[in-house]
């Protein structure tokens, strides 16, 4: 173990298993409403359409405030900034418990999103002030293995929660909600002492652990010269940054359109509640392995684009072979395929940004990619859910987050072929994965 993958070591071991407590949790209360629609829909008379706006609901008002919340971590700090992100979207998630119809739920779940707007950036940023981006990917890939495994945990978990219907008066989907709300709060307060805003503060790297990390981040940022961005102006305008948007965009039509709306696609083949909490863990259970395993790879072959083209397009395939096969357990395994593929995705992907963004420009650049690109998530769960409404079935719908996945593997690979003539990153190489070496 060479010194740079010792420190690494020790940096990852004291943030990531507590960075990803905290994500495991936001994600969870952004997606629980998929376990809650299993009671809730008909309890307050919700349409596929409503549940489907709704869930997507959430994503406007994440974009709304993306932008401002990680420039105002960049400048009060992370401490702080992630703290109060964490104690808002407790309180909200934990309200929506009290939903009494279509109007109350739009309104909680676009509060939510603006609650909670800023943390994956902001922990993408905070990350680049420890690692450099050649091994930055692995990192980020294990941090958001919190995602998949917020899904695997969750599914059971919320199952099981669901079965306290009338407990105290409450239906399950409300305890459900308070349940797996208020934990946030709590956590938000444990950021205060646990989390650093950066090396500088950090006491438990020695003065020589310090003046390496620095050396580290100082001898990336002098790689040679390249359109690389430190000012947020020039970054907000920059294609690159734009075709990183489409290519998130799609992404996350794909994430959200599948991943809010599978419960209720395992419900209706026929399975128990119990049973659909477990089978729903499976795919997420195998995402996270992926996402450990494919953002090392990124890293030790060097490359980013085609770690991102590859897993887009088998969750592109996935989704159409979904769309085309008859509802069933062959359908279902395929859309937990295109689960597999789109979380490995991410890793690689979040790679990509710090290769031609520092400082400010990376602050907004993370943030402007991160809120454009969760927009799709407004518009997966939305097209799925106005399918099912108007034929009964969510082909037509998977059908159009298959094409938004192809849409996706195009436009990273025209961002590979504009950082390649613009920037000058060992992270850039042309490749078609078979390298073996490493």
């Amino acid at each position: 173990m060479t010194s740079d993958d010792a420190l690494d070591r020790k940096i990852a071991l004291r943030l990531i298993p507590f960075m990803m407590v905290l994500y495991l949790v936001a994600f969870l209360d952004r997606v629980n409403v998929s376990f809650a629609a299993l009671t809730m829909n008909a309890d307050l008379g919700f349409s596929p359409a409503v549940y489907g706006w709704g869930a997507g609901m959430f994503f406007l008002g994440y974009f709304a405030f993306e932008i401002p919340s990680n420039l105002i971590l960049e400048r009060v700090g992370a401490r702080v900034w992630i703290a109060r992100i964490m104690v808002t979207w407790g309180l909200v998630s934990a309200a929506m418990a009290f939903v009494q119809g279509p109007t109350s739920f739009y309104v909680l779940r676009f509060l939510l999103g603006a609650a909670e707007a800023g943390f994956l950036p902001g922990m993408i940023l905070y990350l680049t002030y420890w690692f450099p981006p050649a091994r930055l990917s692995r990192q980020v890939g294990l941090f958001m293995m919190a995602v998949p495994l917020a899904s695997a945990i969750g599914a059971p978990l919320s199952s099981l929660i669901l079965q306290a219907d009338g407990f105290l008066g409450l239906k399950g989907w409300q305890w459900l909600f308070i349940i797996e709300g208020l934990p946030a709060c709590g956590l938000g307060l444990a950021v205060l002492a646990l989390l650093p805003d950066g090396p500088a503060t950090a006491r438990w790297l020695t003065d020589g652990e310090r003046a390496a990390v620095a050396a580290r981040l100082a001898a990336a940022r002098a790689r040679p010269a390249g359109r690389v961005h430190a000012a947020l102006g020039p970054a907000l305008v920059d294609g690159r940054v734009w075709l990183l948007c489409a290519t998130y965009f799609g992404v996350v039509v794909g994430l959200y359109g599948v991943g809010l709306w599978l419960p209720q696609l395992v419900r209706a083949a026929g399975f128990s509640i119990g049973a659909v909490g477990l089978l729903t863990a499976v795919p997420y259970l195998a995402s996270a392995a992926v996402m450990l395993w494919w953002g090392r790879r990124s890293d030790r072959r060097a490359e980013r684009v085609w770690h991102v083209a590859v897993p887009t397009l088998v969750a592109g395939v996935a989704i159409a072979a979904a769309a085309a096969l008859p509802a069933g357990l062959a359908s279902l395994a395929a859309l937990g395929l295109a689960t597999v593929g789109i979380y490995a995705i991410l890793g690689p992907f979040w790679g990509l940004p710090p290769v031609f963004l520092t400082g400010t420009a990376a602050a907004g650049g993370i943030a402007l990619v991160n809120a454009v690109g969760n927009l799709g998530g407004f518009l997966g769960p939305s097209i799925v859910g106005t399918a099912i409404e108007l034929t009964g079935s969510p082909r037509a719908g998977f059908a159009l987050v298959a094409v938004s996945l192809g849409v996706s593997a195009a436009a990273v690979l025209v961002v590979g072929r504009r950082l390649r003539q613009t920037t000058e990153s060992p992270l850039l190489r042309a490749s078609d994965l078979t390298d073996r070496s490493g």
